[in-house]
């Protein structure tokens, strides 16, 4: 089991590569740190040679999710991954529940499966619930933002 989920993506250019890649340097704004800002582009990141890591310049959303990848004559890739700063404050999420069932077990040992099974769940919640649920909505509007500023279509 992830403890975050990524997706990895394949897609065809419609037009030439160089096109393509001149579309996503004029909609990127240049950041080394790839932090979230008011911009009119549409993305922030970098983009060297066919290689590019951008995030969206959406405020607030945006930055969940890094996209990662590269353009090649006819096709490219994108790999989806929640931002490292997201993955930390996530992580600090799932502590909860294991300091919680630590405490608990500490305070009152006779109900030792009940809390396990509270947590455990509690664990899966956060990991199956909150976090793929908005891994799959924001991922989905980045790439959306991505198609649309590239003009790609995206292999099934």
């Amino acid at each position: 089991m992830k403890l975050f989920p990524t997706k990895h993506i394949k897609f065809n250019l419609i037009d030439s590569k160089e096109t393509t890649l001149n579309r996503l340097m004029r909609r990127t704004e240049f950041s080394e740190n790839l932090t979230s800002s008011y911009t009119e582009k549409s993305f922030r990141g970098k983009v060297n040679g066919n290689k590019f890591k951008i995030i969206s310049s959406e405020i607030g959303k945006g930055a969940f999710c890094v996209l990662d990848g590269q353009i090649t004559e006819h096709k490219g890739e994108v790999n989806i991954k929640i931002h490292i700063v997201f993955r930390i404050l996530l992580s600090i999420f799932f502590v909860f529940p294991v300091i919680g069932f630590i405490i608990q077990f500490i305070i009152k040992k006779e109900n030792f499966f009940i809390i396990l099974l509270l947590a455990t769940l509690q664990l899966l919640m956060i990991r199956y619930f909150f976090i793929e649920l908005a891994f799959r909505f924001l991922s989905k509007r980045s790439l959306n933002r991505l198609r649309d500023v590239l003009d790609i279509e995206f292999e099934k």
